[in-house]
């Protein structure tokens, strides 16, 4: 008798999987699904005010740009050149400067961190500077606890220096070549075009990845994913169905962060509507099945929490270019990278928003998307069968 509820078990399962595909059916369990959505206030949460949340965080709160950097100008020497070259470092709009007389007064500035480095303008400085020798003309000490900050101190305070020596040399002839740096893509180098776009993907990785683990394992955990999976309905037909008004959510939050970026953060878009849009519901693929496979795997809130964390949203922030040079990683970790979708929507996104269409650049990008979704679409739907079972 066993083996017999066995074999029947095992005849529905393989006469659900060869169901044929039912539209109508299909709509029902997306009706039921989106009205599921819409009543969550958590999935609405997550969805719509999240993205706008961490948009201005990374606009406003997250700069690369080094600007208005505080340093101190210790004084020492009361001559007029030296006064000069003071001046000089007051005069420019990248660095905050503060002046003091003795070098005490802002070390203790610096070790405090409030300072991020000192010039010292030396006592004989006159002397120095009437030799034209080797010797420097100041010194300068900067905060090693924050390197990237330290050597922008040190090039540019020498920077200064160079220009205000060179600006005392009259007898000099003038330069018949004047090289003017111009940057593409980016012109006034400002972070947040950059740290933008790359924003937006880790919205995207949130929506798509987090918030379908969150729900999907809800049902599991209250018992409701096994009604639904002993309906009539297909394996193919509860995935979609599952998952396709959050693929639209997703796609309204792509919507909603571009206008942000473009009218209220001043991020170009000089690429295309559609071609954004293409990256972005391709991109979704990805994010989608993961989330999925997460919580066929876990089926309980809290664990598919902590595994989306630490498999999408970390990796997402971490290892997608979005902040880190990926070419400047170890080669293991370059290799990691491969394997995380958001490595290639991030360098498509900065692509559509800063350079425009290049379609050299997103067709490779997106054939590595849509592969790496299908992997995770087909380990999804094994596990969400196995369930079944």
């Amino acid at each position: 008798m066993n083996g017999t509820t066995k074999h029947k078990g095992g005849s529905g399962l393989l006469q659900t999987d060869l169901r044929r595909f039912d539209l109508r059916r299909l709509m029902a369990l997306i009706t039921k699904e989106s009205h599921q959505a819409l009543r969550d206030p958590s999935t609405l949460l997550i969805a719509l005010v999240l993205p706008v949340v961490l948009l201005l965080l990374f606009a406003y709160a997250v700069s690369l740009d080094a600007k208005d950097v505080r340093i101190g100008v210790v004084l020492e020497s009361p001559g007029a050149s030296a006064q000069s070259l003071a001046a000089a470092f007051s005069g420019t709009r990248f660095l905050n400067t503060h002046f003091a007389y003795d070098r005490r007064d802002v070390a203790d500035q610096l070790v405090s961190g409030d300072l991020r480095g000192y010039v010292v303008i030396p006592q004989d400085f006159e002397q120095r500077l009437a030799q034209r020798g080797n010797e420097p003309l100041v010194q300068i000490i900067t905060d090693g606890s924050y390197p990237n900050t330290a050597n922008y101190v040190e090039n540019y305070a020498r920077g200064v220096v160079q220009s205000w020596r060179a600006g005392l040399d009259v007898a000099a002839p003038a330069q018949s070549i004047v090289l003017v740096p111009r940057y593409w893509f980016n012109p006034e180098l400002e972070s947040r075009r950059a740290l933008i776009p790359g924003a937006i993907a880790i919205v995207m990785t949130i929506i798509g990845t987090m918030l379908t683990a969150l729900v999907v394992a809800r049902e599991w955990e209250r018992g409701t994913m096994e009604a639904v999976l002993s309906t009539p309905a297909s394996v193919a037909e509860i995935l979609i169905g599952k998952l396709l008004p959050y693929f639209v959510l997703g796609m309204l939050s792509t919507l909603g962060a571009t206008a942000l970026a473009v009218f209220v953060f001043d991020v170009p878009l000089r690429g295309s509507l559609a071609a954004l849009l293409l990256l972005s519901g391709v991109f979704m693929v990805p994010a989608l099945g993961q989330g999925l496979l997460i919580s066929s795997l876990a089926r309980n809130q809290f664990l598919a929490a902590q595994i989306a964390l630490f498999s999408g949203f970390l990796p997402s922030f971490m290892l997608s270019g979005f902040l880190y040079e990926i070419d400047a990683m170890p080669a293991p970790i370059r290799a990691i990278t491969l394997l995380i979708p958001a490595r290639y929507f991030v360098e498509s996104l900065k692509t559509v928003f800063l350079a425009g269409d290049i379609w050299a650049v997103f067709i490779p990008n997106l054939l590595a998307m849509a592969a790496i979704g299908t992997l995770f679409f087909m380990l999804a739907k094994r596990a969400t069968r196995k369930n079944l079972e």
